[in-house]
């Protein structure tokens, strides 16, 4: 969105009025506004029109934003809504039936700052601020972590691969864990967290990052339930809960315990085996 910077927002077509969760100001209040900036406020994307005027927008997990050239290419499916500016064309998408993606309309940042869940931002804290942050509440590191109250930023995804790096469970609590276990989840975080960004503003080679999937070559526990881990190589397992699933590796992370998914052991039951060693050897727990 770079290439719009300083550009007029010629039109603005929402074509899902669910995806606007405010009534006023109008969002076409900002056609023909140029726009100044786009930046980052938690997990939302925010464009930065003149006149202290911000477009808000938050994708959730299967919104797509897309830029287009002006060659009469048609709307991909799904399409929520559609920023024209003379240089391309923005448009928000969101695959499958839940519409969850939303956009909010606020008029200075004295407003926007209600959006803001108030999480830490990892690569503007210091690891003091990242263990009190830690200790406020006892959860467990994979709440604490995509909790955005907590941390901002983190999602489903990068919690495992820092948790993954810094050798923890998902299910221990934050107020159980020793200085060292602290210190070690402070230093993947940064480091997970920094070099993904790196790596994804290589591939992406100052285009426009059209395939954006929370799947990547490359991570060492998301994504790969079923495959090796790529530091011990046992098989990587999974939890899964709601609509999302939490992986990691048994040896790496729980000492050899397997923890409890809930469909699974539930329909195993005395079946379900309680370690990697049970479940390689096929015998039940």
């Amino acid at each position: 969105m770079a290439r719009a910077a300083g550009h007029p927002l010629s039109c603005l077509q929402i074509l899902h009025p669910f995806l606007v969760r405010t009534v006023e100001p109008r969002p076409d209040m900002a056609v023909g506004r140029a726009l100044l900036d786009v930046e980052r406020l938690g997990k939302r994307l925010v464009f930065v029109f003149e006149g202290d005027l911000f477009l808000a927008l938050h994708l959730m997990v299967a919104g797509r934003l897309h830029w287009l050239l002006k060659d009469g290419r048609s709307m991909p499916r799904g399409t929520l809504a559609a920023l024209d500016f003379d240089v391309g064309r923005a448009l928000v998408s969101e695959a499958g039936k839940k519409r969850r993606a939303s956009l909010h309309v606020m008029r200075d940042r004295e407003a926007l700052r209600l959006l803001d869940a108030g999480g830490l931002e990892i690569a503007e804290a210091g690891a003091p601020d990242f263990k009190e942050r830690l200790a406020r509440e006892n959860r467990t590191l994979k709440r604490a972590l995509t909790d955005p109250r907590i941390f901002s930023g983190i999602g489903n995804a990068y919690s495992d691969e820092i948790l993954h790096r810094a050798r923890l469970s998902p299910f221990l609590t934050t107020q159980t864990l020793g200085e060292d276990a602290v210190v070690r989840l402070e230093r993947a975080t940064r480091e997970v967290l920094h070099e993904w960004t790196e790596r994804l503003r290589r591939e992406a080679g100052g285009e426009f990052p059209e395939k954006v999937t929370a799947f990547r070559e490359g991570m060492a526990v998301h994504g790969r339930y079923g495959l090796p881990c790529p530091e011990c190589g046992t098989t990587v397992q999974r939890i899964r809960y709601a609509e999302n699933e939490c992986n990691y590796c048994p040896r790496c992370q729980t000492e050899g315990r397997l923890l409890a998914d809930r469909a699974r052991s539930r329909l195993l039951k005395g079946d379900w085996p309680r370690t990697i060693d049970e479940l390689e050897a096929g015998q039940p727990g």
